[in-house]
């Protein structure tokens, strides 16, 4: 069955990568993570990622803790780069070709960020890992997501939560009666302030028409059932049935 997607991007938090650790990459799980990438990829399927940083270093914490805000986020930003490498490591030791562009200069270690190179790994069959967020303090790497994704072109999104099934009401962890929503849309996400990325990362999202399907990592077969055209986890589109790949 051809895939219900040509290029995807993945947008995995720092924690999806931590797995049981208090803190940290835990090896174990970042191999499961590459795999799943490794297997959508042999597909067809284009792919690249957008990291995050919370297993490590969380910009808001250092800035409430009285660090400037603007020196905290460029702290998370080079944390994201900590979290591309060993990712890139696990993909390639199972022959996926991965490059690691960085939207801050760390040359020794990836390449800078250019929208046209990126692209150019991608139809070659290259994994990209998009790393440093969006350059900029004052913007999550939710932000970096949508904005990557708007530039390359990507088909949808693809939020990765952990121990989450997708989209609900309220926080299940704090509310045993919050419902899950299997499908809304982006201005719905925004006007009841649902937990499914940032606002202003929502926002691009619903301004460039860009889904997003929010779904549980945990489950090493999501990924895979969502390429193939099943729906998984939350829907969140311009309008009722967008993104489903049809």
């Amino acid at each position: 069955m051809a895939p219900a997607f040509k290029r995807i991007l993945l947008k995995l938090s720092g924690e999806a990568l931590m797995g049981g650790l208090d803190y940290g990459t835990d090896p174990e799980r970042v191999a499961a993570v590459a795999r799943q990438v490794s297997a959508v990829r042999d597909q067809g399927v284009e792919v690249a990622i957008v990291v995050g940083a919370g297993n490590i270093y969380r910009g808001m914490k250092g800035a409430a803790a009285g660090m400037d805000r603007s020196t905290a986020d460029y702290l998370g930003m080079l944390a994201t780069v900590l979290n591309a490498l060993p990712l890139q490591d696990a993909l390639e030791k199972i022959g996926t070709d991965t490059r690691v562009q960085s939207a801050l200069g760390v040359s020794e270690v990836a390449e800078p960020y250019i929208r046209r190179r990126a692209m150019r790994h991608l139809e070659k069959g290259r994994v990209v890992i998009f790393a440093a967020g969006t350059g900029n303090p004052f913007f999550t790497t939710d932000t970096a997501a949508a904005l990557r994704a708007s530039e390359i072109h990507a088909e949808i999104i693809l939020m990765a939560k952990n121990g989450v099934e997708g989209v609900y009401t309220a926080d299940p962890a704090l509310d045993p009666n919050a419902q899950f929503i299997p499908e809304i849309t982006h201005m719905e996400a925004l006007e009841r302030r649902l937990r499914v990325m940032d606002s202003t990362a929502l926002a691009l999202c619903m301004e460039n028409s860009m889904p997003l399907n929010v779904f549980n990592m945990d489950d090493e077969d999501s990924l895979a059932r969502i390429i193939s055209g099943e729906r998984v986890g939350t829907l969140v589109s311009s309008s009722q049935g967008d993104g489903d790949g049809s």
